[in-house]
């Protein structure tokens, strides 16, 4: 395990007073709802950012929001730190938890409460996967639109706390785009509610400020998401080219076109090989870079898109068009797509970036992120959201190697500082979390860090929910 990042120092007064809290927390929840012996501590002690790990002081799994509110309010009480976890998919460290921390995990909470075609809302509980909404309104014709390539595992609950995307986002928005309204419990049990099923809720848009908090602002224990009318035809297109700039050139301009397709992701060469290798999906291998854009509607507004696609497509030198033909053939697609992490996951550990550039920056930040990764002696694949400039270089390493891994944690960190400086962002929908805590100095101007800081400590003045993440640990105020 690597220690370059560092957690805050475990509370000594909680962790001396471990079985009494063991103790208090079985009066408040049942047997099957609590877990607190090491070795099934041993599932909660990472997520998806596995470098790193700590075993919780216990894991509560609570049914209700009643529950969620009487943990919350005992955790408050004496000083507790609270780490909220749903399927531990972070690839940020966001669900890591501390010594000293109760997880609190909203597995159990996967009910679909309602579901209102008329106004089509959906309202469902935290522990909900992403990839279940849909499929509870498909038959009727619905669909829920953000969706992370983890959509099968991840939950609403994590995809509000990290305001996640995935390859529709580019027409569909974000998860922000698609909430419509909250039930949380914040750090003092008190249970609230935001939005709601109108469009547009009177006061304060706390609601947008609770869709990306990361678990720090309180514990969404329910949400209501809008439903969306699938299309008449939906057809992905394969566009190979020459190399990864040719096809990052060629985003920026369909853009600037004015053409909105419902997805453009980008492949490089690498990803395409361990893509095509998983998915046998019929990608292309004698291109160094692959788009796969999504058109829908009619029949013969696929073909008026698509054609004005092509022929940008083809002034920067496009090598293969190939139309799917069947829905089997688009599955297999998207397969490939959505199975890109697992895949490369078969040939090498890696680490998977988050930066989000400008469209007219892809080409640079490419050919800079490859000389990056060439410098500190590694191997890069990309594959992302080229649409909406959501990079995600996944840089490949052994594990197993210290010095290895310190290396691609270091190249991460230069991709990371190079999105920034070519007028990006630290993260388009990963988070914060623990990996990229300690370069939001390089995003933010002090001013700017105090600020997040003042709002953050407004709902919770003691830093006890997720206190390790998002922000550096030097320069926080007093809790």
């Amino acid at each position: 395990m690597s220690d370059a990042i560092p957690f805050l120092k475990p509370r000594a007064d909680v962790l001396a007073r471990r079985a009494q809290i063991v103790a208090d927390l079985t009066d408040l929840l049942p047997p099957e709802c609590l877990v607190h012996e090491a070795r099934e501590l041993v599932p909660f002690e990472t997520d998806a950012f596995v470098s790193y790990r700590r075993l919780p002081l216990a894991v509560a799994l609570p049914r209700t929001t009643a529950e969620v509110s009487a943990v919350m309010r005992y955790c408050h009480r004496y000083g507790i730190p609270v780490v909220p976890r749903g399927a531990g998919t972070s690839l940020s460290g966001g669900a890591i938890p501390q010594e000293d921390a109760v997880v609190l995990g909203l597995s159990k909470m996967n009910g679909i409460l309602e579901i209102d075609l008329a106004n089509r809302v959906a309202v469902v509980q935290a522990g909900v996967t992403n990839l279940n909404i849909s499929e509870s309104v498909s038959a009727d014709g619905f669909f829920y639109a953000p969706d992370p390539s983890s959509q099968l595992a991840c939950t609403i609950g994590g995809n509000i706390g990290m305001n996640s995307g995935g390859a529709h986002c580019l027409k569909y928005g974000v998860t922000t785009n698609n909430l419509l309204g909250v039930k949380m419990v914040l750090v003092d049990g008190t249970v609230i509610e935001l939005g709601g099923m109108a469009l547009d809720a009177a006061g304060y848009d706390l609601l947008g400020l609770v869709c990306g908090h990361e678990g720090q602002l309180g514990i969404v224990t329910e949400a209501t998401v809008r439903l969306i009318a699938k299309p008449e035809g939906a057809r992905p297109v394969l566009f190979g080219f020459e190399a990864s700039e040719e096809a990052g050139a060629c985003v920026a301009d369909v853009i600037a076109a004015g053409i909105i397709p419902v997805a453009i992701e980008f492949m490089d060469k690498p990803a395409i090989e361990i893509c095509e290798a998983f998915a046998h999906a019929g990608y292309p291998l004698d291109v160094g870079a692959l788009l796969i854009v999504e058109v829908e509607g009619s029949e013969a507004e696929m073909d008026a898109t698509l054609k004005d696609i092509v022929e940008i497509a083809r002034r920067h030198g496009v090598k293969t068009v190939r139309e799917c033909q069947s829905a089997t053939e688009a599955a297999l697609i998207w397969k490939g797509r959505k199975s890109a992490f697992g895949a490369t996951g078969r040939i090498a550990d890696y680490i998977c970036m988050d930066g989000t550039v400008p469209l007219s920056q892809l080409s640079h930040v490419l050919k800079r992120t490859a000389e990056i990764v060439d410098h500190y002696g590694l191997r890069v694949a990309n594959v992302f959201h080229a649409g909406d400039g959501n990079m995600h270089p996944l840089i490949l390493f052994n594990a197993n190697d210290p010095e290895d891994a310190a290396r691609a944690e270091a190249a991460g960190n230069d991709i990371l500082k190079l999105c920034v400086d070519a007028g990006g962002c630290l993260t388009g929908e990963h988070g914060v979390g623990i990996e990229k805590r300690d370069l939001m100095r390089h995003q933010y101007s002090e001013a700017d860090l105090a600020q997040q800081m003042a709002v953050r400590a407004a709902f919770d003045p003691g830093w006890i929910l997720n206190p390790s993440k998002v922000f550096p640990l030097e320069g926080r105020p007093a809790a």
